[in-house]
C-alpha cells in the first residue's frame, strides 16, 4: 500500500512536469511571436533571378528578355535593381512558359489526363532519422518546382505541422488536425482541415496530439467490425480532394502502428529514411521485417497492396565520416537501386534554420555562408530531383 509519504511525492511529480509544460509553453510561444514578427503567420522570402532559372529551367539570358519584351509580369527589384520573385509569380511565369515555350509541357511537371494522385508516405521505425526534415524540404521544393502539394502530418508530436509555424498544442488542442478526417465517430471531411500555407501551391493537414487517439479508438473499432476500417479511412478522406492535388506527402510518426499503416495503405509510394549508423540500419531492417508481416496479414485478409516504387533515402550523411560511408556501401550493396544515389547531409544550415522553424528554402542566401548554402543546397535539390524521376516515372514518363 502507499504511503501518504508516496503519494505526496507522486503528486509533486505531477506538479513539476505540469509547470515545466506551461514554462516551457509560454517560452515557446514567445520564441515563436519574436521570430515571425511583425507577422503573426510565416511567410515566405523572394526569389533572386538565378533561383527562378534553377527552379523553372529558364536561362537567365532568356529571362531578362521576356521580362523586356513584356511576356512576363512585373517584379519587384532591390536597391541594385535585381529582380526579386514571389512563389506566385515564379508560377505565372512558368504557365507563360507553358504556352508559349519550346516543349512547354515541361514548365509544368505535375498530373495530366489519366495520371494518378500520388501519395508519398515518408517513414522509419527510429526517431531522428530525418524523417520530417526530409518531408517538408521535398514538399516545399514539388511546390517551387510547379506541384500542386498537399503535405499531411500522421505523426501526433506534429513536427511538421510546428515547421509551418503553428502551435499545436495551443491551435490544435480541440480540433482542426487530419484526426477529424480519420476518427470514428462523426469524421468531417478533409476539405474541412486542410490550411493554405505560406508557399504558394503548398497546403497543409495538420497534426496535434489528439491524433494519438486515433491508435486506441482502432483497436476499439477492429473488435466492433466499425467500417470503414483503418485500411480505407485515409484513403477515403483524400478522394475528396484528390483532384486538387499532384502529390501528397505524408509524414507519419516513427512506430509501426495503426496511424503509420492507415497512412501506408492510403500510399501509391514509400520513402524510407536512414541514417547509415549499424544501430539505425538494425532498427530499420526491424521495421521492414514488421511492416512486411503487417502487409502480408492485410493482404491475406483484403487483397493485393500495390505500391508503385519503395525508395531509401540515406540521411544525415558525413561523407567524411569512414564508418558512414562504409555503411553507406553496406546499404547500397544489399537494396541496390532502391537506395537514391544522392544522399541528404548532415549540415549546420539545416539545423540552424529549424531553431526559427525554417528550412533552407526559406532562408535569405544572405543569412548564411554561401559555401554552406550551395553545399546543402545540392544535397537537398540532388534529392528531391532524383525522387521527381521517380515520382515522373510512376506516371509512365520517360526521364533523363
Amino acid at each position: 500500500m502507499n504511503s501518504n509519504a508516496d503519494i505526496a511525492q507522486t503528486n509533486s511529480i505531477a506538479a513539476s512536469i505540469a509547470s515545466n509544460a506551461a514554462r516551457l509553453s509560454e517560452a515557446l510561444n514567445n520564441h515563436m511571436r519574436n521570430s515571425f514578427q511583425p507577422d503573426s503567420r510565416k511567410t515566405l522570402r523572394k526569389f533572386h533571378p538565378a533561383e527562378v532559372s534553377e527552379l523553372t529551367g529558364i536561362s537567365m539570358s532568356n529571362l531578362r528578355t521576356r521580362h523586356q519584351e513584356g511576356d512576363f509580369p512585373d517584379v519587384e527589384t532591390d536597391s541594385r535593381g535585381r529582380r526579386l520573385y514571389t512563389a506566385q509569380e515564379i508560377n505565372q511565369i512558368r504557365h507563360v512558359m507553358a504556352k508559349t515555350g519550346r516543349n512547354g509541357e515541361t514548365y509544368l511537371p505535375g498530373r495530366r489526363e489519366n495520371d494518378a494522385l500520388q501519395i508519398i508516405s515518408i517513414v522509419n521505425f527510429k526517431g531522428g532519422s530525418s524523417k520530417t526534415t526530409s518531408a517538408i524540404h521535398l514538399a516545399q521544393r514539388y511546390a517551387l518546382r510547379g506541384y500542386r502539394v498537399l503535405a499531411i502530418d500522421m505523426d501526433p508530436q506534429a513536427s511538421l505541422t510546428t515547421m509551418f509555424g503553428y502551435r499545436p498544442e495551443i491551435e490544435f488542442a480541440e480540433s482542426g488536425t487530419v484526426y477529424d478526417a480519420l476518427k470514428y465517430e462523426d469524421p468531417v471531411p478533409l476539405s474541412q482541415i486542410i490550411r493554405k500555407t505560406y508557399f504558394h501551391n503548398l497546403d497543409l493537414a495538420p497534426a496535434g496530439l489528439l491524433l494519438s487517439e486515433y491508435e486506441t479508438e482502432t483497436a476499439y473499432a477492429l473488435q466492433h467490425k466499425v467500417d470503414p476500417p483503418f485500411t480505407q479511412r485515409l484513403a477515403i478522406a483524400i478522394d475528396e480532394i484528390e483532384a486538387n492535388y499532384d502529390l501528397v506527402i505524408i509524414d507519419c510518426p516513427p512506430q509501426l502502428g495503426f496511424t503509420t499503416m492507415t497512412a501506408l495503405l492510403a500510399s501509391t509510394g514509400l520513402l524510407i529514411t536512414v541514417v547509415p549508423s549499424m544501430l539505425d540500419v538494425a532498427s530499420m531492417a526491424q521495421f521492414l521485417e514488421m511492416a512486411g508481416e503487417t502487409v502480408q496479414t492485410l493482404e491475406e485478409a483484403a487483397g493485393p497492396i500495390d505500391w508503385n516504387f519503395l525508395k531509401f533515402l540515406i540521411a544525415r550523411y558525413e561523407p567524411t565520416d569512414v564508418p558512414q560511408s562504409q555503411m553507406a556501401g553496406f546499404l547500397r550493396s544489399i537494396l541496390l537501386d532502391q537506395v537514391l544515389t544522392t544522399p541528404m547531409l548532415k549540415s549546420t544550415a539545416i539545423s540552424d534554420a529549424g531553431m526559427t522553424q525554417q528550412t533552407i528554402y526559406e532562408l535569405d542566401p544572405s543569412q548564411v555562408v554561401k559555401k554552406t548554402l550551395t553545399r546543402i543546397l545540392e544535397s537537398v535539390n540532388g534529392v528531391a530531383d532524383e525522387f521527381e524521376n521517380t515520382i515522373q516515372q510512376a506516371w509512365g514518363r520517360e526521364t533523363d
